[in-house]
């Protein structure tokens, strides 16, 4: 078995290597870390924070792919979730169900005909959901407790603090960042990870879908999606903001000009219509070229891939106007001016007093516009231009949860899942995004 990365694995584990490379660098300066301890004093915030980080692990997961053969490969995730990968039933049946959801026509050994509820396949029906809670709550408890206790004792130590004196400062509540909180946080999320894991081997939580695929499977798949999409997106869009921008508002005269008419013309297109344009473009050529490909998740890879590009190259115009007025404003500080007096090159005005003093900007857009991006990825594919059928995301399982809406009776649970789990991870978003927001922006409330 061989370590097989598709194209947006090698971009998000490169992203991730970048933050943390990034975050150790700013990391020396203390008023960045001062900063950024009161972005975590919040316990919104510290919450929040810990949600996300949650998303990003299960994406992680899932974007290392090992191939078991040609045409097939795994994830850790897939390998952790792989009685729930290989457990597909007949078709629909509602979460902890031990028949199907719709009657089947049977023959009966006495030659008559019947409708009955077929039994599920893959669901042990004399398992006892109360027991199995149970043994899962005590796995998640004793699971939960050793990270806390593993966290403990290493902030215990770079406190140089007993490890029992750290701990009752911890819980009366006494330190400056509220871990007290983040620990309950974290124990109740590690709770409801291990009772949907266990009891997964005994049911489907939440139900299946058309096809009898898992839909708690699905769900988790889908994560990878969506933060690639936040995530790889801004990468896309970032350096285009930034250079345009900044060059916009120092150089002015027809520098300003050709960068103001080509946002404005971008802004003139609807981007609905634009995106569709180009994924429509993109099947064709991939339609056309089917050799360029060995499997089909290469192929959903790739189609993921253009969609974040062109999603980056449609999204850059909000940052870059923001950018453009800031550097407008600091061009004509005495700092800048002075600078200017004495020769300074204008690349050297822009690394060392525009970038510095925008960055709060950037930082702000680019949280703000991570669940922008999670929703739009879902409103694509449910409109038909997202990403690949083929592909597990949030989109593609309202897409299909629109005509399940209708049947009688109605089947919730996909559009239930999708929505839940998408739910949390924007809403995630937005409450951190309105902390850095207050702490960053200088004409923020702190």
């Amino acid at each position: 078995m061989t370590v097989s990365l598709l194209w947006t694995d090698m971009m998000i584990w490169g992203l991730i290597l970048a933050l943390l490379a990034w975050g150790r660098l700013i990391g020396r300066s203390a008023q960045v870390r001062k900063q950024w301890l009161q972005v975590f004093e919040s316990k919104v915030a510290m919450v929040a924070a810990l949600v996300l980080l949650i998303y990003v692990l299960i994406a992680l997961l899932d974007s290392v792919h090992f191939a078991q053969n040609s045409q097939a490969s795994q994830s850790f995730l897939d390998a952790l979730f792989s009685h729930l990968a290989h457990s597909a039933e007949r078709t629909y049946s509602a979460p902890f169900a031990t028949v199907e959801y719709n009657r089947s026509m049977q023959i009966l050994p006495n030659g008559e005909v019947a409708q009955l509820y077929l039994p599920l396949v893959h669901v042990d029906a004399g398992a006892s959901v109360l027991n199995h809670s149970l043994l899962a709550l005590g796995l998640g408890a004793l699971i939960g407790m050793l990270l806390i206790a593993v966290h403990l004792w290493w902030r215990s130590r770079q406190h140089a603090l007993d490890f029992k004196v750290y701990a009752g400062k911890v819980w009366r509540n006494q330190t400056r960042l509220p871990w007290r909180t983040a620990y309950i946080a974290l124990l109740v999320i590690v709770l409801f990870f291990s009772w949907l894991y266990v009891l997964s081997f005994s049911y489907h939580v939440l139900g299946t879908d058309k096809v009898g695929g898992d839909v708690l499977y699905e769900s988790l798949k889908s994560i990878r999606t969506g933060v690639l999409i936040g995530v790889l997106t801004t990468l896309v869009m970032l350096p285009v903001s930034l250079i345009l921008g900044i060059s916009a508002g120092l150089f002015k005269g027809w520098v300003d000009d050709v960068i103001q008419y080509l946002y404005t013309t971008l802004n003139s297109i609807p981007g609905v219509l634009l995106i569709a344009a180009a994924v429509l473009v993109m099947q064709v050529i991939m339609n056309n070229n089917p050799d360029w490909f060995s499997t089909t998740e290469e192929r959903a890879d790739v189609r993921l891939l253009f969609l974040i590009l062109i999603l980056g190259m449609t999204s850059w115009t909000g940052l870059c106007r923001l950018l453009r007025a800031e550097t407008l404003k600091i061009s004509q500080i005495e700092f800048v001016a002075a600078a200017r007096a004495f020769g300074v090159s204008r690349f050297k005005i822009i690394g060392r007093h525009i970038m510095p003093n925008v960055m709060h900007i950037v930082l702000i857009a680019v949280v703000l516009d991570f669940s922008g991006l999670v929703l739009a990825e879902a409103v694509l594919s449910y409109v038909g231009v997202g990403v690949d059928p083929t592909m597990h995301s949030w989109g593609n399982m309202i897409n299909q949860a629109r005509l399940e809406m209708a049947r009688e009776p109605m089947v919730w649970w996909s559009l239930f899942s999708a929505f839940f789990f998408m739910f949390i991870l924007v809403l995630a978003a937005n409450l951190f995004s309105d902390r850095v927001q207050q702490v960053l922006d200088p004409r923020g409330h702190k």
